[in-house]
C-alpha cells in the first residue's frame, strides 16, 4: 500500500480555466479519503491527475514517496474504478477481471487464483463469472469493475463516483460493500463523490472542495460539528444547515442575535446567545453576522416544556414532510425560510403558527463578509 501526496497541485485547461488551484493534501497509507463537492469543483480532475489520466499544470504528485508527474498511468501501480464500469461487453466477467493480468503476462494459475479470490470477496458466483456484462444488474457490474481493480493488488485504489448510476437501495448496499472492502484489504483508497451522505458514511477523512480549492479537510464528525466556513456548513448535512442573517447586540450585559438590522421591520426575532459563546462574539457586537443551526437542533416548543423564551422564534409552517422515523418542517419567519427535523409524532399542520426552540449550545456563527466561522 502507499501514501499519496499532492504538493501545490494545479490544473489549468485551455482558455485559462483553473479547475484545481494549488491543492496540498497528504493521504496516509491505508487511509480512506473522500473528495466531495458540487459539480465542477475539481474533485474528479484531482483524482485523474493522481491516476495520470490528466496532465498536471503545476505542482507534484507522489505515490509511495515516488514523484509520478511524468510516469504513465500503467506504471503508477494504482487501480481506478469509473462511474460507467468500463467493462468489455464481448468478454465474460472472468475475462474482464483477468484482462489486466493477462496483459502483464501473469501465469494462468495465478490469474485464476486472483480472480477467484476477488470474486469470493465480492460475492460474485461461479455462474456470474461465466456471464457477459449485459446479463448482470448495475450493482453486479460495479462489483465486477471493483473486482478488476482488486486482482491487480495495487498500491492505491481510486474511485470516481462509482455509485452514481445505481438506484438508491443499491447505492446504500454498495457503500457498505466498499467500506467493508477497505477494512478487509487495508488499502489506500481515494474516493470522489458529489453525495455528502456517501462522504460522511465512508471516509476516514473528507476533503471538501469548491471552485478548485480545498475548503476543509477533517474526519466526518469533526467536519459536521466544526465547519470552518458557511460553504462547508451548508454542504455537509442533510437537510442542510439553516442560515439567518442579522447582527449581534447587547441586552442586559448579554449578547443577542437579532434577525435583521432594520429596526423598522416587523416581527423580527431575537435569540439570546449561550454564555459559552459570549467571549468569542464580543468583537462582533453591532456587526453583521450569520447565525447557523442544523435542522435537528430546532424543536417545537410544545414538545420542549423547559425551553427558555429567550431562544425561540415564531414561524409559519409551509410544508410538512413525514419521513417515517422523523418529520421535516419547512418554516418561515418574517425574512427567512428554514427547516426543522423533528420527531415523527409532530402534530403541526400547514399554516400553523408555532414557536420553534433553538439549541444555542449547538449553533454556529459566521462572519457575514468573509463567511468564516466565528464560533
Amino acid at each position: 500500500m502507499a501514501k499519496v501526496i499532492l504538493e501545490n497541485v494545479s490544473k489549468i485547461f485551455a482558455g485559462g480555466v483553473k479547475a484545481v488551484d494549488n491543492v496540498n493534501l497528504e493521504i496516509q497509507d491505508r487511509e480512506f479519503v473522500v473528495l466531495v463537492g458540487p459539480s465542477g469543483c475539481g474533485k474528479s480532475t484531482t483524482l485523474r491527475m493522481i491516476a495520470g489520466l490528466e496532465e498536471i499544470s503545476d505542482g507534484n504528485v507522489y505515490i509511495d514517496d515516488r514523484r509520478v508527474n511524468d510516469i504513465p498511468p500503467k506504471d503508477r501501480d494504482i487501480a481506478m474504478v469509473f462511474q460507467n464500469y468500463a467493462l468489455y461487453p464481448h468478454m465474460t466477467v472472468f475475462d474482464n477481471m483477468a484482462f489486466g493480468l493477462k496483459l502483464r503476462k501473469f501465469p494462468k494459475p495465478e490469474i485464476d487464483a486472483r480472480v477467484r479470490e476477488a470474486a469470493q470477496i465480492l460475492n460474485i458466483t461461479d455462474e456470474q463469472l461465466s456471464r457477459k456484462p449485459k446479463a448482470l444488474s448495475g450493482g453486479q457490474r460495479q462489483r465486477v469493475a471493483v473486482g478488476r481493480a482488486i486482482v491487480r493488488k495495487p498500491k492505491a485504489f481510486l474511485f470516481d463516483e462509482p455509485l452514481s448510476n445505481l438506484d438508491a437501495k443499491m447505492r446504500v448496499q454498495m457503500r457498505a460493500e466498499i467500506s467493508k472492502l477497505h477494512h478487509r484489504l487495508s488499502s489506500t483508497m481515494i474516493y470522489v463523490t458529489h453525495d455528502q451522505v456517501e462522504a460522511m458514511t465512508m471516509g476516514d477523512r473528507i476533503v471538501v472542495m469548491k471552485d478548485g480549492l480545498i475548503q476543509q479537510v477533517a474526519a466526518p464528525i469533526d467536519l459536521y460539528d466544526n465547519p470552518q466556513n458557511m460553504f462547508v456548513a451548508g454542504f455537509i448535512g442533510s437537510p442542510p444547515m439553516n442560515f439567518f442573517h442579522g447582527h449581534i447586540e447587547t441586552r442586559d450585559n448579554a449578547p443577542w442575535f437579532v434577525e435583521q438590522t432594520d429596526p423598522a421591520a416587523d416581527a423580527r426575532f431575537s435569540i439570546r446567545i449561550a454564555p459559552s459563546m459570549a467571549n468569542k462574539l464580543g468583537p462582533h457586537i453591532g456587526k453583521p453576522v450569520v447565525f447557523g443551526v442544523r435542522p435537528e437542533d430546532i424543536n417545537d416548543r410544545r414538545l420542549s416544556s423547559s425551553a427558555s423564551a429567550d431562544c425561540m422564534a415564531r414561524a409559519t409552517v409551509e410544508v410538512v414532510e413525514p419521513m417515517g422515523a422523523e418529520t421535516y418542517l419547512y418554516l418561515k419567519t418574517s425574512r427567512h425560510n428554514f427547516i426543522a427535523r423533528v420527531g415523527s409524532r409532530e402534530s403541526a399542520s400547514v399554516n400553523d403558527q408555532i414557536e420553534m426552540v433553538f439549541d444555542m449550545n449547538k449553533c454556529h456563527f459566521f462572519d457575514a463578509k468573509t463567511e468564516r466561522t466565528i464560533v
